[in-house]
């Protein structure tokens, strides 16, 4: 099975991970955030991505650390279970629907990140979480996971819907790329021979 671990401690942050690619979707999470919780909890259940999480972090200046950290922590985790990428499915894409909302998540594992981001919220915070924190997320796991990574909420009025929208699609678009293709098994999805190349900036 396709497992790994990660550990992250900073002056800011203690993060642990571990993951397994070829899981169930059983989740152990605990990040100090509760909306932070839900939203990973909803990656590991609808990815079938086992994920074992711990985060300690400065959550008396606020949430933006452990945010980031976690997410850093977690596509580190991902990258490493992944190895080479070898007979992946490499690509995956999903359209969520939630309620009033409507999100499409398109996912390249290409070893070369890069985030999309095309999202607006209606409210400046969740409980006490910023929303402008999880396109901050998104960055940092689409950097570390190695993802080419397009989210795009199509409609929505709901923060709650159109946030957790956006992990439900890239749990699902994740699910797919990083299945074995049986047709393809211990080869590099690519002409090239290898996956990555030089880390993109963010796209917005």
């Amino acid at each position: 099975m396709r497992k790994a671990s990660v550990e992250r401690a900073t002056k800011e942050t203690s993060v642990t991970a571990t993951v397994n690619l070829d899981g169930s979707g059983a989740y152990d999470v605990s990040t100090g955030i509760g909306f932070l919780d839900h939203m990973l909890e909803q990656l590991a259940r609808h990815s079938l991505i086992d994920i074992t999480l711990r985060a300690k972090g400065d959550l008396h200046i606020d949430f933006h650390h452990t945010t980031e950290d976690t997410a850093i922590v977690l596509g580190e985790a991902v990258a490493k279970a992944l190895g080479e990428r070898r007979g992946i499915t490499r690509y995956g894409a999903a359209t969520i629907p939630m309620d009033e909302t409507c999100t499409r998540v398109a996912v390249d594992v290409s070893n070369r990140p890069y985030l999309v981001w095309k999202v607006n919220f209606t409210r400046p915070k969740l409980g006490d979480m910023d929303t402008e924190l999880f396109k901050e997320w998104f960055k940092a796991f689409a950097q570390h996971a190695g993802l080419t990574l397009h989210v795009e909420t199509v409609y929505g009025e709901n923060s709650h819907h159109i946030v957790e929208s956006c992990y439900k699609g890239l749990a699902r678009a994740l699910r797919q790329a990083i299945e074995i293709d049986a047709r393809q098994a211990g080869e590099v999805p690519s002409t090239k021979g290898v996956l990555g190349g030089s880390p993109a900036a963010d796209a917005g």
